[in-house]
C-alpha cells in the first residue's frame, strides 16, 4: 500500500507536470502583432508611429504636436483635449474615437476614417481633411476655418454652430447632415451635396455653392447674401425668411422651392 507521503508526492509531481503542459499550450498560441516603436510612442518615447495597432489608446492631454501616425489604428481612442497641430494621420482609422477639444490645427488627416468621431469644439483649422469619411460625426461647435474637406464624406453628421469659414469643400458629401447656424462665409462649396441638409439659420455669405445640389435643404433664415448659386439645385428646399442679397441664381432649379416671401415656386 502507498504510503501518505509517497501519494502527495505523486500528486505533486503530477500537478507540476500538468502546469507545465498548460504553460506550453498557451506559449504556442497566437501572439499579437505589434508594429515597430509601438511601446515607445505609448511610453512618450517617440512621436512617430505610422501603422501602429493602437485601438482604444488612452491619450487624453497628450502632447502629439508634429506626431506622425499615418495609417495608425486609433479606432475608440481617447484623445480628449490631445495637442495635435500639424500631426500626420493621413490615412489613419480614427473611427468612433474621442477628439472633444482636440487642437488640430494644420494636421494632415486626409483620407482618415473618422466615422462616428467626436469632434465637439476641437480646433481643426487649415487642417486637410481631403477625402476624409466624417459621417455620422459630431462636430457641434468645431472650428474649421480655412479647412480643406473637398471630396470629403460628411453625411449625416452634426455641426451645429461650426465654424466653416473660407473652408475649401468642393464636392463635399453633406447630405442630411446637420448645419444649424453653421457659418460658412466665403467657403467653397462647388458641387457640393447637400440634399436634405439643415441649414437653419446659417451664414453662407459670399460662399461659392455653383451647381451644388440643395433639394430639400432647409434654409429657414439663412444667410446667402452675395453666394453663388449658379445652376444649383434648390429643388423643394425651404427658402423661408432666407437672405438672399446679390446672391447669383442664374441657371438656378427652383421647382418647389419654398421661397424667403412664402410663396412656392412652380
Amino acid at each position: 500500500m502507498m504510503s501518505h507521503c509517497s501519494y502527495r508526492g505523486s500528486y505533486r509531481a503530477s500537478a507540476a507536470l500538468a502546469a507545465l503542459l498548460l504553460a506550453l499550450i498557451l506559449n504556442t498560441g497566437p501572439k499579437p502583432s505589434w508594429a515597430v516603436g509601438e511601446n515607445d510612442f505609448l511610453s512618450g518615447k517617440t512621436k512617430s508611429c505610422p501603422g501602429c495597432s493602437l485601438p482604444r489608446a488612452a491619450l487624453k492631454r497628450k502632447d502629439l504636436s508634429e506626431a506622425d501616425l499615418s495609417g495608425a489604428d486609433l479606432s475608440g481612442a481617447v484623445l480628449h483635449r490631445a495637442r495635435l497641430t500639424r500631426a500626420k494621420l493621413t490615412g489613419a482609422n480614427l473611427t468612433n474615437a474621442n477628439l472633444n477639444k482636440t487642437d488640430l490645427k494644420n494636421a494632415s488627416l486626409a483620407q482618415a476614417k473618422l466615422q462616428g468621431a467626436m469632434f465637439y469644439e476641437a480646433d481643426m483649422s487649415v487642417a486637410d481633411l481631403t477625402g476624409a469619411d466624417l459621417s455620422d460625426g459630431k462636430m457641434g461647435h468645431a472650428r474649421l476655418v480655412r479647412a480643406i474637406l473637398d471630396h470629403a464624406k460628411i453625411t449625416a453628421a452634426v455641426l451645429t454652430e461650426a465654424r466653416l469659414d473660407e473652408a475649401s469643400l468642393r464636392g463635399v458629401d453633406l447630405s442630411a447632415t446637420n448645419l444649424v447656424s453653421a457659418t460658412l462665409r466665403g467657403a467653397n462649396l462647388e458641387g457640393a451635396n447637400l440634399n436634405n441638409a439643415g441649414l437653419v439659420e446659417a451664414v453662407l455669405r459670399d460662399a461659392n455653392l455653383k451647381g451644388a445640389n440643395l433639394s430639400e435643404a432647409d434654409l429657414f433664415g439663412a444667410d446667402l447674401s452675395g453666394a453663388n448659386l449658379a445652376g444649383a439645385d434648390l429643388s423643394d428646399a425651404r427658402l423661408t425668411r432666407a437672405i438672399l442679397t446679390g446672391a447669383n441664381l442664374d441657371g438656378a432649379k427652383l421647382s418647389g422651392t419654398l421661397m424667403p416671401d412664402g410663396s412656392v415656386h412652380e
